[in-house]
């Protein structure tokens, strides 16, 4: 069975090949046209529409999306998240975060077997004066505080990762779309890290026992300070603490800890473009989107997780795209068709759904704005 992540245990590729015609890409309608592959050098080379896709880069299963005129030449941009592997110049940026996606699994397990402690907390607010009640409740809480520390300090790992692969996939010279496509495997890690980021989230707001055992631990450690008593339980400090709070009190801390790690990356970068972000993230939300919208190609995906996957990846970057664009997703100049990729949330089940259209609602920055159409609005009431 496939992992949160979309890898299987040996990392083997699926078996899906999706290929996205120029018809499903596009908004307006018409006769479906030519489909072209952009080479590195910048040549052109026609594919027939009606015939399977073959591997253009010898990269295994390619993803490929007609994505609008992003960069002036109409070009198409392959997007292989299931198999890219990396470049003998991509290798070391390559492995450090695969290092991190490794260890995000890890989290995912432990946040999703999170049980708190929750009936030995009541039963110690219920009988103070009763010291085994109490010692019981600790014994309870200070394991779970340990993970809470864990899984911020992970928060810390995956801003620097996600740093790492803009400052590549982001480099002048070139543009967005062709490091998109010449830096694949790059593109992949990206995917996974903002598909960790919403399931994370989801995990997460529906876990109420975070806040309630981290907010206990924090009352009792208060108490035997007071008292001065001492705790051999390896205690957090008090800036940690006010830390950890400000984070768990983010209904999505992830995906906050991606916003404000794009944003300050184009504030620390002001010699780099900002086109040069915004229209990578826009690029693969146009891959997401087609890929979702199109049942044709939908219908090869081989679980549910994996479109799943697709729908965190796309909510995630709109919502790095609308903290990192002045004018943000929601305008109607927008690169990102926010009412397609609506249209799509609200074709899943509700239940799978409902987070990420959450985490539209309120995480974004943009979406109250007086440029967002009354339209938008309404279809994410």
């Amino acid at each position: 069975m496939e992992d949160l992540l979309g890898l299987s245990e040996t990392n083997e590729p699926r078996a899906a090949v999706f290929r996205v015609g120029a018809r499903a890409a596009r908004r307006g309608g018409g006769p479906p046209r030519d489909t072209w592959s952009t080479a590195d050098t910048g040549a052109r080379t026609r594919i027939d529409p009606h015939q399977p896709v073959t591997d253009q880069r010898s990269m295994g299963n390619l993803i490929k999306v007609l994505t609008r005129d992003i960069d002036n030449n109409a070009g198409n941009v392959f997007l292989d998240f299931e198999n890219a592997q990396p470049s003998p110049s991509e290798t070391d940026i390559w492995e450090k975060v695969k290092q991190t996606l490794e260890e995000a699994q890890v989290i995912l397990n432990d946040l999703q077997e999170y049980r708190g402690a929750g009936e030995e907390i009541r039963q110690a607010i219920q009988s103070p004066g009763v010291e085994t009640v109490q010692e019981k409740a600790w014994s309870a809480v200070v394991p779970l505080v340990a993970k809470l520390k864990t899984f911020y300090e992970f928060s810390h790992k995956l801003e620097s990762s996600l740093r790492s692969l803009l400052d590549v996939l982001t480099c002048p010279g070139t543009t967005p779309t062709q490091q998109l496509e010449q830096k694949q495997a790059l593109a992949r890690q990206f995917a996974h890290i903002l598909h960790f980021t919403l399931r994370f989230d989801e995990l997460k707001m529906t876990n109420p026992a975070i806040q309630n055992d981290f907010s206990y631990y924090r009352r009792t450690i208060s108490r035997m300070r007071i008292n001065n008593v001492t705790s051999d339980s390896g205690e957090v400090n008090n800036e940690l603490a006010n830390h950890m709070s400000l984070f768990y009190a983010n209904a999505t801390p992830m995906l906050k800890t991606l916003s404000n790690a794009t944003s300050k990356f184009v504030s620390d970068n002001p010699q780099l473009p900002i086109e040069n972000t915004t229209d990578c993230l826009s690029t693969m939300a146009c891959v997401c989107k087609v890929m979702l919208e199109t049942p044709e190609y939908r219908s090869r995906f081989t679980s549910d997780e994996t479109v799943l996957f697709c729908l965190r990846v796309m909510v995630g970057i709109i919502i790095l795209y609308d903290h990192v664009h002045p004018a943000g997703a929601f305008v109607k100049t927008s690169n990102i068709d926010m009412k397609g990729c609506i249209r799509v949330l609200r074709e899943q089940a509700p239940s799978s759904v409902e987070g990420l259209l959450n985490a539209l609602r309120y995480t974004t920055k943009h979406l109250n704005d007086e440029t967002t159409s009354k339209q938008i609005r309404n279809m994410l009431q």
